[in-house]
C-alpha cells in the first residue's frame, strides 16, 4: 500500500475544534466524546474534540471537519500523508492531521470542505458522508 493507493474517507458527524492550552494545564474534563485527542508537548497541550464541548474563553479554532481513512493503514506506509497534503495544498486547503494506531484523519475548515473533496476525489479517493450542520 503506497501513496498511489485509492482510499475511502468517511466524514465524521460532528464539527470539531482544535484547542490550545498551556503545557502545565491539567487534563481538561471537557476533552471527551466520540472523537477527541489530547497531546502534550514541552510547549503546549492541544485538544481536538467536538466544538460544542470547548468552554468559552479557551483559545481554539472551530468548524473543523474530519475525514478519516477507512481501514487500517500500516505504519510502514511511506508518502501517503505527503501525497494527501500536497493535493490539499494545491487547492490551498490548510490541513491539520491526526494519526491513530490504525489510520489517519485530515481535519479541514468547513469552508474548505468542497475544495478538499474535489482534490481528494481528483486523486481517485472516495468521500462517504456529508458535513454536519453548523
Amino acid at each position: 500500500m503506497g501513496s498511489d493507493s485509492v482510499f475511502t474517507f468517511r466524514v465524521h458527524d460532528e464539527r470539531l475544534a482544535i484547542a490550545r492550552l498551556e503545557t502545565s494545564a491539567a487534563f481538561p474534563g471537557w476533552a471527551q466524546g466520540r472523537f477527541f485527542c489530547v497531546a502534550r508537548t514541552s510547549d503546549e497541550l492541544s485538544v481536538v474534540c467536538a466544538q460544542a464541548r470547548v468552554p468559552v474563553g479557551v483559545r481554539h479554532e472551530r468548524d473543523k471537519l474530519a475525514l478519516g481513512i477507512v481501514g487500517v493503514i500500516p505504519m510502514t506506509t511511506v508518502g501517503l500523508l505527503a501525497a494527501l497534503c500536497a493535493a490539499l495544498a494545491t487547492v490551498r486547503v490548510p490541513v491539520f492531521v491526526l494519526s491513530t494506531h490504525d489510520t489517519d484523519w485530515l481535519l479541514v475548515d468547513a469552508a474548505h470542505f468542497e475544495a478538499a473533496r474535489t482534490a481528494l476525489e481528483g486523486l481517485g479517493h472516495h468521500i462517504v458522508g456529508a458535513p454536519p450542520p453548523s
